[in-house]
């Protein structure tokens, strides 16, 4: 589905078949082989609307094996695990052809998109197979228009080829033939066929980077480029080239739906979690702050009980009731003179703690308050979030069971299909 901005574009995408595995379900969902399918939006009373272009003549792998032996293509040099097929699909949203007469409409744009398919793959005859779904509706416009519309789109499958030149090795007996041209041959290779290509500047030379290096343009922005530029010049003027970084086109409103749904569950879980995380922070820092209180609160103690008191004083020495004056004992003296020393020890002591004491009360107050604060909004968090929560866990198997069904849509068509890069961004294939 593309997007709704009354836009329509068009819509180019390379994809590998690495294994005879992948070939094989995309034979059968191409060529409908099967008896039903997990997309529910193939309509199989429609399947006979479906156009073919190109028609296999064999299975996919078998026309190619013919094609070997026949030359016309050679995995010389080949490795093992090469890629040797490829898929091209071309698109259009669907409104661009209900708007245009639809059925009809989609037929001719997608004659002429395969002659595209033909001039960028490099020939017909690497085609095993081109053929135009006209079976699938699309379920978001059939509903809002009480009406069934389709969604039309053209599956080429193909065998990436390039032209290489074998040359006479340096073991020739006759020298002047060494290092020239013994023979061409059409050799199967992906990497070769989708080379990145270098961004020309506005004389046609290659431009380069600070280092001095080429800049390349990616090989999937290529496809892009040469199919909108195809189809423009074959005479459709009113569809826009698909944008870089898109990854709408091949997913539905429904699909749109349960991916909101999931990264709004992630969304919500990742803000309790976070929220539970601070809240065990906030709370092991406040008991740290209070431990360090209780501490501080033993160590004062311990310098007050050391400290000496007004009534030690005053009980100390004898008063003559003639002069006034105080006499003090040798020992009484040496204690004093030791209370002295020791006061002015513990004063600094005494007001070191007090310091630390207000600190550490002052600390253990902060962290008290933020604890609270943190305890208040994890609690509203928990409870806006709880109703969400609990339909996912009471969600029953069926419910699930149909959500995984409409995921499976689009994987039926793709589910040999690559990462997310191959959707619509322009990045290297």
């Amino acid at each position: 589905m593309a997007r709704n901005d009354g836009i329509d574009r068009t819509f180019a995408r390379n994809q590998d078949l690495p294994t005879l595995d992948d070939v094989a379900k995309v034979q059968e969902h191409n060529e409908r082989e099967k008896d039903s399918y997990s997309n529910q939006d193939i309509d199989t009373t429609q399947t006979h609307r479906n156009v073919h272009f190109k028609k296999p003549t064999d299975s996919y792998a078998a026309m190619f094996d013919q094609m070997i032996a026949d030359g016309v293509i050679s995995t010389r040099g080949l490795k093992a695990d090469a890629v040797k097929y490829g898929e091209l699909l071309f698109d259009v949203n669907s409104a661009y052809f209900h708007n245009h007469g639809g059925y009809e409409y989609a037929k001719q744009f997608y004659a002429d998109a395969y002659k595209a398919a033909v001039e960028i793959v490099g020939g017909e005859q690497y085609i095993l197979s081109a053929v135009m779904h006209a079976d699938e509706r699309n379920r978001a416009m059939s509903e809002a228009l009480g009406e069934d519309v389709y969604h039309y789109h053209l599956h080429v499958v193909y065998i990436p080829v390039v032209e290489k030149q074998i040359l006479w090795s340096k073991r020739c007996k006759d020298e002047s033939l060494r290092g020239t041209v013994k023979e061409t041959i059409t050799q199967v290779s992906r990497s070769k066929k989708w080379e990145s290509k270098p961004v020309l500047d506005e004389n046609g030379n290659p431009m380069l980077n600070a280092k001095g290096k080429k800049i390349l343009k990616s090989s999937y922005s290529v496809l892009q480029d040469d199919f909108f530029n195809f189809m423009r010049n074959a005479g459709y003027t009113d569809v826009e080239r698909g944008e870089c970084g898109s990854t709408e086109e091949h997913l539905t409103v429904t699909q749109f739906k349960v991916q909101a749904e999931q990264q709004r569950l992630e969304a919500v879980t990742g803000q309790v979690a976070q929220a539970e995380q601070s809240l065990a922070d906030a709370k092991a820092a406040t008991e740290k702050q209070k431990k360090k209180l209780e501490a501080l609160k033993k160590e004062t103690q311990a310098a007050k009980s050391v400290a000496m008191t007004a009534h030690e004083i005053e009980s100390m020495g004898k008063k003559n009731p003639i002069t006034g004056n105080v006499t003090m004992t040798a020992d009484e003296c040496r204690t004093l003179k030791d209370y002295a020393v020791s006061s002015f020890a513990e004063k600094s002591e005494k007001l070191k703690y007090k310091q630390k004491f207000e600190q550490a009360d002052k600390n253990a107050k902060i962290w008290k308050d933020r604890f609270e604060k943190l305890n208040k909004d994890y609690e509203e968090l928990k409870q806006k979030a709880q109703p969400f929560l609990d339909a996912i866990e009471i969600a029953s198997e069926k419910v699930w069971a149909f959500i995984n069904a409409i995921l499976a849509r689009g994987k039926e068509l793709y589910e040999h299909k690559h990462p997310a890069r191959n959707r619509g961004q322009d990045m290297e294939i």
